[in-house]
């Protein structure tokens, strides 16, 4: 049986070689799509931040940088979220003794980052007591050590030479260093350990404590005895006895890789963002593939219904007809599948390269690319080839069922009905996708957005399924007008009536393409739009100063009527998601409270910002109302450094997708920040003051670049990121649907050629044909259109109401470019496999 249906697979997949490129195209762009996010995935999971100022010492102890949320599942079962901290947890002093005195340890070096700004050049650098020097290991060049407080070490990427004179303003104050050195390295400034400690404002604690080992020691037998002995000290980080319950953990002992966690705080957060935004992408990229393979085997099939039919009535068993068509499809599918297979890693070393020459990478993050990573597109290349297989063998599933007399009827139109079944089928799940949709409407964030995509997808499969009936109302609805057009009207008319299945199979990829671009790009154009409206709303000050810790002179300024000084940072958000403990990371703005409303307005709708203290917070309205908060209820936040605080609501403000969904006192979030000082004044000039006077009073004064203040629209430190990463992705994405439309109405093209040659043999013009097409062309296109905006309506609706109460907002050119993409394919499509046919 098998040779029989190895010559049966051989001679179809010769006599039907037109019809299957079409699929073999999608199946290239899918195999090559699945292969790049799989490679991107890994590689990502891969990553670590590089080790660049501490790779002289084989151990760093540190803070532990991670909070942790435990809660009991729906299933009893104990789950725990983490989430990466972003602020330095600091190291109390006593940990360099418990280190200095390690059997094996040469020395204990701590380490502080201060950051700093050079004037008037503006350039950003960090400060380190010189003794961190050696943890590069950063050898000096020129000069010698820094031995006074005015005295500094400068790395030799910043051009200068011993004996010249530099201004740097840190800790909100500007001095005059003289330059005695320079080291190796960039971007960096030494001090003398007293002058750092005083710059850094934390004492009694350091960033890092590098570890240097006896030489003969290895790395191993240091790790093992520095962990013991801080162990045996029951030695932790500064944050330990303010962390949430359960939270706490000892200090980090870093080796290798892991060292460079010490260094880039940064990395970790972004890098699991990336992470969970990639999966969520390659979800999707699934279940849309699946569904466009799917469809194309399903149309190529249902296309030579009445050859499987007669396979069966010359005596084929059932069993050798899907053998056969299974068959047919693996020699169809294997060649593009290993194309697309050896197309990925190329895709993917693009990919990485949009995003590092984008800026959108976190310095310092690498993404390791080892030799065994490039074997992950052959395994997504063996998902693709089953997958076709596995649609074969239920395409040609009810072929090899029937009676054949039965097959034979169905196949010349004896039973043009697809079934009950399949009505309900498609009807419970564009309820389940209106359900979806729904769910949304009562979650807030990445939640309302992962069940409006939901939605938009199971909607979309909901729509394959009902396409024969979908095809029917529409021509119920243009049928008329149609047949008023002509010849050409009618014949298209009769046509698409004949062949509702045909035409259902060809409106699906237009609803498919239409929905999920008008969901990605309106879900994310609506936040951006409202949020933009609100910071602009919310600004009413007309300059911006860097922070230097001189509010009090910049008030006392002849011509402010109000200034006010902000800090942006981000806390954790502990909660539950499906019975699952979620932590949730947020950027927050810390403001002085005095004067607020002059200078930036979060529009208070409860309560009063005047009693925004420490211990305080104001809460976003949306946040609000899904937390059940209100004036005088309790919040638990997690600090960028890991403290968890219990915060009295003091007010409601309307304006947070702008300013913040918590809005905190300026002392309150400081005193959490790596680095306080980093914030700006925003000042909000007199009435009849002269501005351009004002900026350059305020210029001289402060000896600071006084800039025009701009609206303050706060984002994650990581969002670039994120956002480029889900720009190329739905681009790619993009792409791969209207390539699937494409190849879609190519393989039904294929299929009318003998249709449309009769025609012309029994009298029709060419010109009539030709029209006939370009209305075929015109009603798929709109009857896609349509269905695509009302598919992407319920789940845009409710993601826009849930987090921004407002209505779905798409730029009118992304909608007219969605709109030209499809009707030029859709017409594309149409009429080029048919030109030969229709001449």
């Amino acid at each position: 049986m098998s040779a029989v249906s190895a010559l049966l697979a051989a001679r179809a997949h010769r006599a039907h070689r037109r019809s299957w490129s079409a699929v073999a195209a999608a199946l290239v762009l899918t195999s090559a799509l699945l292969g790049s996010f799989a490679l991107a995935i890994v590689s990502t999971a891969l990553g670590h931040p590089r080790v660049e100022r501490y790779a002289g010492a084989p151990v760093v102890v540190a803070g532990d940088q991670t909070t942790r949320h435990t809660a009991t599942s729906w299933d009893s079962d104990t789950e725990t979220a983490t989430a990466a901290l972003t602020e330095r947890v600091r190291v109390p002093d006593a940990t360099i003794g418990v280190l200095r005195g390690v059997d094996g340890v040469r020395a204990a070096v701590p380490d502080l980052s201060i950051p700093l700004t050079a004037t008037p050049s503006g350039r950003t650098l960090v400060g380190h007591p010189w003794e961190a020097a050696q943890l590069g290991p950063y050898r000096l060049l020129e000069g010698r050590a820094p031995a006074r407080e005015d005295e500094i070490v400068i790395a030799a990427g910043e051009d200068h030479s011993p004996g010249e004179r530099v201004r740097l303003r840190g800790d909100g104050t500007s001095r005059t260093y003289d330059i005695v050195g320079v080291a190796q390295g960039e971007d960096s400034v030494y001090f003398t350990t007293s002058r750092a400690r005083t710059l850094a404002g934390r004492p009694g604690a350091v960033d890092a404590i590098g570890v240097l080992p006896q030489p003969g020691l290895g790395e191993r037998e240091l790790y093992e005895r520095t962990r013991a002995a801080l162990d045996k000290a029951g030695a932790r980080d500064l944050s330990a006895p303010h962390r949430a319950k359960g939270d706490a953990r000892p200090l980090r002992v870093l080796t290798a890789d892991g060292r460079g966690l010490a260094e880039h705080l940064d990395v970790p957060a972004a890098r699991t963002g990336a992470l969970e935004l990639l999966t969520a992408i390659t979800a999707s990229v699934v279940l849309i593939a699946l569904l466009v393979v799917a469809s194309l085997v399903a149309q190529a099939l249902r296309q030579r219904a009445a050859e499987l039919a007669l396979l069966r009535a010359v005596g084929a068993s059932p069993r050798q007809l899907r053998a056969a068509v299974g068959r047919e499809v693996l020699r169809v599918s294997v060649r593009p599948a290993l194309l697309g297979a050896i197309a990925a890693p190329p895709a993917f070393l693009a990919l990485n390269h949009l995003l590092d020459s984008g800026g959108a990478l976190p310095e310092g993050l690498v993404l390791p690319t080892p030799a065994w990573l490039f074997t992950a597109p052959l395994v997504t290349a063996a998902l693709t080839i089953a997958a076709a297989r596995l649609t074969a063998f239920f395409g040609c599933a009810r072929a090899a069922r029937i009676r054949p007399a039965q097959a034979l009827g169905e196949a010349h139109g004896a039973s043009a009905s697809p079934g009950e079944g399949r009505r309900t089928a498609g009807l419970v799940l564009l309820g389940l996708g209106v359900g979806s949709a729904g769910v949304s409407v009562t979650q807030s964030g990445s939640a309302a957005a992962t069940a409006a995509s939901t939605s938009a997808l199971t909607m979309v499969i909901g729509c394959a399924v009902l396409g024969p009936w979908i095809g029917r109302g529409a021509l119920a609805v243009l049928g008329r007008l149609l047949r008023r057009r002509g010849p050409q009207g009618r014949f298209a008319a009769s046509e698409l009536a004949a062949n509702t299945a045909r035409f259902g199979a060809a409106i699906t990829p237009i609803v498919l393409v239409t929905a999920f671009a008008a969901v990605q790009l309106g879900a994310g154009a609506t936040l951006q739009h409202a949020g933009e409206r609100q910071a602009v709303a919310a600004l009413h000050a007309d300059l911006r100063v860097p922070d230097t810790g001189r509010l009090a002179e910049i008030r006392r300024t002849p011509g402010v009527a109000a200034a006010t000084a902000i800090v942006r940072s981000t806390v954790v958000l502990a909660g539950t998601e499906a019975g699952a403990p979620r932590l949730e990371r947020l950027p927050v703005l810390g403001v002085t409270p005095d004067g607020l409303p002059r200078t930036l307005d979060p529009k208070p709708v409860e309560g009063s910002l005047d009693a925004l203290r420490p211990g305080t917070v104001s809460v976003g309205s949306d946040r609000a109302r899904a937390d059940g908060l209100k004036v005088g209820s309790q919040v638990h936040l997690r600090f960028g450094d890991g403290d968890d605080r219990a915060l009295k609501v003091v007010a409601v403000h309307e304006r947070g997708l702008a300013l913040g969904e918590f809005l905190l006192s300026h002392q309150e979030l400081t005193r959490h920040m790596t680095s306080p000082h980093t914030g700006d004044v925003l000042v909000a000039a007199a009435p009849d003051a002269d501005v351009p006077a004002l900026r350059s009073a305020l210029t001289r004064t402060l000896e600071a670049e006084v800039t025009e203040a701009h609206p303050v629209h706060l984002t994650l430190p990581d969002q670039s990121l994120n956002d480029r990463l889900g720009g190329i992705a739905v681009s790619a994405i993009g792409v791969f649907t209207v390539i699937a439309v494409l190849s879609t109405l190519t393989l039904i093209g294929a299929g009318r050629r003998p249709g449309l040659r009769l025609l012309r043999r029994v009298g029709a013009g060419r010109r009539q044909v030709r029209g006939m097409l370009c209305v075929e062309a015109a009603v798929l296109t709109l009857t896609g259109l349509v269905v695509g905006a009302a598919v992407a309506a319920v789940p845009l609706l409710a993601f826009s109401f849930a987090t921004a109460r407002t209505l779905p907002h798409l730029p009118l050119s992304q909608a007219a470019l969605i709109a030209a993409v499809v009707t030029a394919t859709a017409f594309a499509g149409t009429l080029l496999p048919t030109r030969e046919a229709s001449r």
